[in-house]
Formats: structure tokens, sequence, C-alpha cells
């Protein structure tokens, strides 16, 4: 079960007061809405009359239309039984009467009442409707002959909940509901509801359309729930006023889909919306279940005649990228990597600041040591101080090639760090000769050795500057356990301890662009050309890299993917793998990523030791694998469970 809904927001072309041509534009939507493999579809605020009725919504002919239109809906719906609808209607209850919300499925029908009434500047509702906050908690009973329906009494209430397919949970309110301090979706979400739909006849003025997506993005990631908000289209009467059919849907502060047209009607908005990241994000987060405790929200829960059947929204309509790390648009990804330059300067800085001290970092001509070192040059500008307070060591062995050599010393020379060459060959030889190992043997040993061997000089040499060794290790290194143990894993404070490898790239990219940084940018140019290599072992017979990265433990950017899908929303193997074929399609088969899935897990929870014992580094994005923050876990937890799943896919 991959926990997708797919929702849709319909816009017909409504004829104000012509009931049975409404209802025809309205039964031709859920039909072909239906074909699309539709869950839910919600329609505008009063679309089966018209919201600008005014005074006709008192004569005796409207709701007589709105018995038979109701009638042929609840038909309709019978001939697409897995399609839940939510339609906007006048309902008449003795002395008073409605503005309802009713939601059909399969031919039954519940009716919701919309709370607030507004009658400020063009609103005018309190002349013709009742506010659904006067009902009783229980709601009341109508027959159903009210609305032309031949199924037993009909429920009319206020806060109640329907459930449709697998569990899923949906409330509505509609229009002004949502534009109040305390909208009805708070107490509904509270009380389970993950999917708001809101009908709404919202009218366009200036600045209005902007206004409205920021309300509905807001109560989303308020609410950590997916948000379809279903407006009156164009024509709607516009004697007064202009309606101009924005629709939104919204998951958890995400607009994922809106209307494209500034005005417009008769038209299906349709999006995929993943329930697994709601129900993910409101298990963490004990906030939510605090104040659902504390409110103690008096809300019911219906099961509608679809509950129980499987959703049939894939994924297939939701956006999905291959590097969740990244941003995709070039200015949105710019921004997003110097937030987070500017948090890690912030942390060094503070730590530098504290200690009154130096920083070390071991330069290697590569990508995690190239971003620390920027990092640390940027922080002890900010300290007011010279960038030879920082202390840049190279240290080649049998894997250093010509190309990472250069770019290293060239690196330090133009940012202005103190340098220093220790060429650490003949120290990893002698300790070969200590240890009895053959240095023609290329394992683990001839590898781990020179990691250590660089962090012990790295450690050692900061004594001698009175400095501290800051630590180039990435999350993704970290998430795969791609590191030497008290190596290259050690340090006194790591900065880019919670960016992923996919990223890396990208922000220094970004940080190239700085003024402070234009003598630098051809080298680092360069770098960023560079494959990545722990460069360990010998490179081949025209002196290049020999050993990369990639080609071993798989590609960073099927890893990241997996790490950010296990760990953000803690979804199963099943569901990740199904999101990668379809994120990485075309690039990737359905067997190597299940290869290299597998690899994933078992590296991730062998190697947890190892981030049991990682140096401090400041978090900057919503995944972390420090084990005093986001991570803690056993060292010798079984990842059985994860392996076996992946097994059989």
């Amino acid at each position: 079960m991959l926990d997708f809904i797919r929702i849709a927001c319909a816009v017909p072309p409504v004829k104000v007061g012509d009931v049975a041509r409404n209802t025809r534009d309205i039964c031709a939507c859920i039909e072909k809405a239906d074909g699309q493999n539709v869950d839910l579809i919600v329609f505008p605020e009063m679309c089966l009359t018209g919201y600008t009725c005014q005074d006709l919504f008192h004569q005796e002919m409207l709701h007589q239309g709105v018995k038979a239109g109701m009638g042929e809906i609840a038909a309709c719906s019978r001939k697409h039984p897995n399609l839940t609808i939510v339609v906007g209607l006048p309902v008449r209850v003795g002395m008073g009467m409605y503005n309802c919300a009713a939601v059909v499925t399969n031919g039954a029908v519940t009716l919701n009442a919309k709370h607030h009434i507004p009658n400020y500047n063009e609103f005018y509702e309190k002349r013709w409707f009742n506010s659904g906050a006067q009902l009783p908690e229980e709601g009341i009973r109508i027959p159903a002959s009210e609305l032309g329906l031949d199924q037993g009494d009909i429920l009319l209430g206020s806060n109640r909940i329907v459930t449709i397919g697998d569990e899923a949970k949906v409330g509505v309110e509609i229009c002004e509901d949502l534009w109040t301090p305390l909208p009805p979706s708070t107490l509904l979400a509270l009380g389970g509801a993950e999917v708001i739909v809101n009908l709404s006849a919202s009218n366009e003025t200036i600045g209005k359309r902007a206004y409205r997506r920021e309300l509905v993005k807001h109560q989303s990631a308020a609410l950590n729930c997916v948000y379809a908000y279903c407006s009156a289209g164009s024509t709607e009467s516009t004697q007064d006023l202009i309606f101009s059919g924005h629709s939104i849907i919204a998951e958890n502060g995400t607009v994922l889909a809106q209307s494209s047209q500034p005005i417009a009607t008769d038209y299906l908005l349709i999006q995929d919306c993943d329930l697994g990241r709601i129900r993910a994000d409101r298990r963490k987060n004990k906030s939510y279940s605090d104040v659902a405790a504390a409110m103690a929200p008096r809300v019911s829960v219906v099961r509608s005649a679809a509950a129980g059947s499987e959703l049939r929204g894939d994924g297939s309509l939701y956006r999905l990228q291959k590097l969740p790390f990244v941003p995709s648009g070039k200015n949105d990804r710019t921004e997003r990597c110097m937030e987070i330059f500017r948090m890690q300067v912030a942390g060094l800085k503070q730590r530098l600041s504290a200690i009154q001290t130096n920083a070390v970092v071991g330069i290697s001509g590569g990508l995690d040591s190239t971003l620390a070192l920027l990092v640390s040059v940027e922080a002890m500008r900010q300290l007011g101080k010279d960038a030879s307070h920082v202390y840049g060591v190279t240290m080649p062995c049998f894997g250093t090639s010509d190309r990472t050599y250069r770019n290293s010393l060239e690196l330090m020379e133009k940012l202005g760090v103190s340098s220093k060459e220790i060429n650490i060959r003949e120290a990893v030889t002698l300790h070969f000769r200590d240890i009895g190992h053959d240095a023609r043997v290329h394992n683990g040993t001839y590898e781990n050795s020179q990691a250590r061997e660089r962090t012990q000089i790295l450690m050692d040499y900061a004594s001698v500057v009175g400095g501290i060794v800051i630590g180039t290790g990435d999350l993704s290194e970290l998430a795969l356990g791609w590191c030497t143990y008290n190596g290259d894993h050690m340090s006194m404070y790591g900065v880019n301890s919670s960016i992923p490898k996919t990223l890396i790239r990208w922000m220094i990219e970004a940080i190239s662009e700085m003024p402070e940084f234009a003598s630098a940018r051809p080298v680092l140019q360069d770098i960023l050309d560079t494959p990545i290599s722990p460069e360990l072992l010998p490179p081949d017979g025209n002196g290049q890299i020999s050993q990369q990265t990639e080609d071993i433990v798989g590609p960073y950017a099927l890893h990241d993917f997996f790490l950010y899908y296990m760990l953000r929303f803690g979804f199963e193997p099943k569901k990740i793998y199904a999101l990668a074929c379809r994120a990485f399609a075309g690039e990737y088969d359905g067997g190597t990523i299940k290869k290299w899935m597998t690899a994933f897990y078992r590296r991730f929870f062998t190697q947890q030791f190892k981030r049991s014992c990682m140096p401090d580094g400041v978090k900057v994005g919503s995944v972390c694998l420090s084990p005093r923050g986001d991570w803690r876990m056993p060292s010798d937890a079984s990842f059985r469970l994860w392996i076996e799943q992946t097994e059989q896919l």
C-alpha cells in the first residue's frame, strides 16, 4: 500500500439558478474524474444552484430543482462507487436554511453545514443561511425525501470526518470557515482528518489570489494535512463580483497543484497526495498529539460506502524529485545552498570564538574537504581574522592523483590559508612493516591505515598550531559508514555532517560565485569536475584516479533518495522502491535499484556504531544523523525485516 490518494478539484460551468443543467455538468465531471481513477472529487460552494442566487434561495422552485438534482447525483455516484463526491448545495430544515456540503459515496449522502456565515463587505449570507455551529453536536436527521433521495434519514451536522478507501479520513469546511481565527478544519484535523476539502465561492480582488494561496498553504502546514480548496468559477453572476475558479491542492505546507489561469472555469485539477507523509509527520510530531489531547476535539467519524476499498491514487501524478535534498530550480537551489552555508559558518564561528582557536583542515582536492575549507575561511573572515588562521594540510600517499594534488595546493594558495604538505607514504609503509601487512595487498588494512595516519597528523598538527580539526565527512558517508573508524570519521567539529553528497556539489558552485572567493573560482570548477574518490588505491597507468566511490558503494543519488524517505518519513522498502523506480526511470532499472537498496540497508544498520560517537556538527536540514539530536539507534539492531522485504521486490 503506497498511501496515495487522488483528489480532483472540479469547477464546472455554472448556470445560476439552472439546477438541471448544473447537475448534468457535475455528473459529467464525476464520470471524467472516475475515468482517471480519482478517489475524492470536490466541487465549489453552492455549485448545484450557483452561489450568486441571492434571494432566489428563498424560492420554492429552486429547492424543487435541488431535490431533483441530488437524486441524479446520488444515482450517478452509484455508477462510480469508488469515487467520493463532495458537492455544495442549500438545504432547508424547518424554518432555517444551511449552506451545505453533501458527501456522496455510492449513493449514500451525509451533509456538513457551513459554520461561519459572512455578513460584511460584499458578503450578505446571513440574509439566507443559518450557521452550522448552531446545530446540536450529534447533528440532526432530516428525511431523505427532502433531498429527493431514497435512503434512510440523512444526518446534517458539522465537525464530522468521513472515512474513505484505506482508512483515509476526510474533513469538510466551506469557504469563510477557513478565513476565521479558529477554522473548523483545525478541530477536524486534531480529531484525525488527514484531508480537508474546502468548497468555496471566493470572489477575486486585487492581491487576493496570492493571499488565498498562502492561507491554504499555511493551513496545510499547521495541520499536517492535505488541503484541497475548490472555488466557484467565472460563470457565476458578475452583477457585482467576479469569481476566478481558483483551486489549490496543498500538502503539509507545499502547494502541489493549483489552477493556472487567473480567471477560469470548466476544468478538473487532479493531483495525487501522499498520506504516508502526513501520517509519518503526525506520528513524529508529539506536539501535534499533545494539542489534540488537550483540545479533545468533539468530532464524529462516519464510514462511507467506499471505506475499506483500496485508494486508487498510485503516485503517478505526484511531483517527485530524484534528488530530494536539492531544489530543482536554479534560483531556489542557490538560495538553499547559501542558507546552508551561512548556517555552517555560524556554527563554526561560534565554536572557534568560544574556545579561541584556529582551524585545521585536511585538504584532498575533493568536494567535502573543499567545502569544509570554504566554511572555515569564511568563519575566520567573519571573526575579523585573516585566512592564515586556517591551516590546510594536504597529505599525498599511494592513491593521490596529480590532478587532486595540484588542486589542493592551488586552492589553499588562492584562499590565502596557511598551507602544509606532509607526504605520508613513508610513515604508512613503516606502519605496514610494524603490523605485518604486505603493501602489495590492497585491502581494508591498506586503505584504513592511510586514513588513520592522516587523522593522527591532523590531530597532532592542531596541537602545534593551536587549532581544532574541522571534519569534512558528509551526511551520505555517515549513512553508509563510508569512512574509516577513528580515521576520517573523527574530528573536533564536523561542518558537513548533515549535508548530503548530492547537495555538496551545488553548494560549492553557489559559494564560488561569492566575490570573496573569486580568485579561487577556476580551481573550484576543476574540483567540481573531478570524480568522487577516496584515493586510497594507486592511480592507473596514466596517473588518473582508479578508485571511484560510486562504483564501490553505489550511486549517491540513489543512496540519498533511500536515506531521505527512510529517515524523513519512515517509509518501508517497497514504497521507497516504487518511488525510486519512477524517479529514476530511464536512468536505473529495477534490478539496479534493488541491488543498491539492499546495500544501503545493510550498510546503514551495520555502520551505526560510527554514528554513535560522531563529533559535534550543526544540523541544517530535516534529515540528520546526530546521536545527540535526531537519530538514536542501537548499534546492534537487526536489518532482517528491511532486507527481507527488499529481497521480495
